[in-house]
């Protein structure tokens, strides 16, 4: 059959047609596949379910700031004891992030998801049972180390994405986290003064028993199947995939450059990826750091009605018994929901500029952004500018977060992608950690020390996106960490888009 086709010549910066994977063997890769089959049914079941995953997590992370007080109140805690309940989710977090990574790795994407999300749903379910003080830590310990997995979902999803729909794809999954938040806290509304927290952290498990169920639909990554010396498995995800978007396979054989050993740590500080390594661990540390600092700190500027008040407010509170405390009411759920709902502006402007601008400047713009909204509150401004500049600070940092999400995972190759992302997610918690002894500790002692620190933190995070070697923007995915960077990166459609081999942006 192949005897009777008739060459075809293209005319140079042509793009080859995605029906021909490979026209010059008889060979093709799973980035070719991929691409070939294009975005269809598949992806946005894939979607739904890659954000049902998501929206748990952010329930979860949600949960903390409503547990928090009622428990405090309840169970009369001290103030270093409700702290510490938070601090043990990410204490579990940052523990497991390396581990589910390297799981995943190993043993496959699938699995490490699959494991992570029962482990949560299981330990969520039970720390509605908590009898005591000391169970209910241990068990939202057991949580946080499940959460620690999630992001994973991340990895399966982008190696099933083409190129052209992998970054606006993983920045709409986002809009999951925003849309979980906002779910909890209508939920805590119904259920908290009726039901009390222990219904509420039973329900807010639930949507994992979903996802836990639907999972099972989930393929292993063909990426991961190939690496891992299995073809037919390979071959048999990809045909399921193009049956169900009604595109046709390449032809030829399957095949991946170099066999090589998955999941280890070293490959991370290989002279190609040392140097995006330290810098994407920082950028990551930053954006957990000033995200949920700023989070704190929202509640603190409210209260005091602004940034001038915060130190009479304090000299006002000293007094108080550690052991004082107030129920959430309507109207804190309220602004609960209102500072949830900032992130969706984050999630849109990113959208519009990560494909524009490219992952490393959006990352940059973002940073930026945030410091300079951190500066101009030193300024004794009115609650509704401080509202503003709060709002537009978060949204800048939580697109900074979304742009993390799609850049890590492309610029890591295969055999180190999940271990990679799981170990700046890990580095991600250690920011989380320190947090809120900057937001709430420090800022009892200097206002605008607490703010310099966030300002100054995301102004080097945003040297560090732009001195990052690669930028991922119009690439594949990389199969093998030995090739040049690049040699097996650019899309099918990258000639037309102006990419060429010569700016493959090897970190040689």
């Amino acid at each position: 059959v192949r005897t009777e086709l008739e060459p075809i010549e293209l005319e140079d910066g042509a793009a080859v047609p995605k029906e021909f994977a490979n026209p010059t063997d008889d060979t093709f890769m799973v980035e070719d596949a991929v691409e070939a089959i294009g975005f269809g049914k598949f992806q946005w079941k894939l979607s739904v379910i890659t954000g049902l995953a998501w929206a748990s997590n952010a329930m979860e992370m949600m949960i903390l700031s409503i547990l928090a007080p009622q428990l405090h109140c309840e169970w009369r805690l001290p103030s270093w004891q409700v702290a510490l309940l938070t601090s043990v989710v990410f204490v579990g977090m940052m523990s497991s992030s390396t581990l589910w990574g390297n799981i995943s790795d190993q043993y496959g994407r699938k699995t490490g998801l699959k494991i992570s999300v029962l482990w949560t749903l299981y330990y969520g379910i039970l720390s509605g049972f908590a009898p005591v003080y000391s169970w209910i830590l241990v068990l939202r310990g057991l949580v946080g180390f499940g959460i620690g997995g999630v992001p994973q979902s991340v990895t399966l999803y982008a190696e099933f994405l083409p190129m052209k729909a992998r970054a606006k794809c993983i920045l709409l999954i986002e809009v999951f986290w925003a849309i979980g938040t906002v779910f909890e806290v209508l939920l805590a509304v119904v259920v908290m003064p009726t039901l009390g927290w222990r219904w509420l952290l039973v329900l807010s498990a639930l949507p994992l028993l979903l996802f836990a169920v639907l999972c099972f639909w989930l393929p292993e990554s063909a990426r991961y199947d190939v690496l891992s010396g299995n073809q037919e498995k390979a071959i048999a995800t990809l045909k399921r995939i193009a049956t169900e978007n009604g595109a046709p396979m390449p032809l030829g054989k399957l095949i991946i450059s170099r066999q090589e050993d998955r999941g280890k740590m070293r490959d991370l500080f290989t002279p190609h990826f040392r140097w995006t390594t330290l810098l994407l661990w920082f950028i990551w540390f930053s954006n957990a750091f000033s995200y949920y600092g700023l989070v704190l700190l929202t509640t603190e500027f409210f209260q005091a009605g602004d940034v001038c008040s915060i130190s009479s407010k304090r000299k006002e509170v000293e007094a108080k018994c550690s052991l004082t405390c107030e129920y959430l009411t309507e109207e804190d759920y309220t602004d609960l929901l209102w500072t949830t709902l900032s992130e969706f502006p984050g999630v849109l402007v990113t959208l519009w500029i990560i494909d524009r601008i490219g992952r490393k400047k959006t990352m940059a713009l973002s940073f930026v952004v945030f410091s300079l909204c951190s500066l101009l509150l030193f300024l004794c401004v009115g609650r509704n500018v401080l509202t503003v500049l709060l709002f537009i600070a978060r949204a800048f940092i939580s697109g900074g977060f979304q742009a993390a999400y799609v850049y890590t995972p492309e610029v890591y190759p295969t055999a180190t992608r999940a271990l990679g992302l799981g170990t700046c997610s890990g580095m991600a918690r250690v920011g989380a950690l320190i947090t809120p002894f900057i937001a709430q500790v420090m800022l009892e002692s200097s206002v605008y020390l607490t703010l310099v620190v966030y300002s100054g933190c995301c102004l080097l995070a945003a040297l560090a996106s732009c001195f990052l070697p690669i930028e991922t923007k119009g690439r594949g995915l990389q199969e093998s960490s030995q090739r040049e960077w690049g040699q097996e990166m650019v899309g099918r459609g990258s000639q037309s888009l102006g990419v060429t081999r010569s700016n493959s942006g090897s970190q040689e």
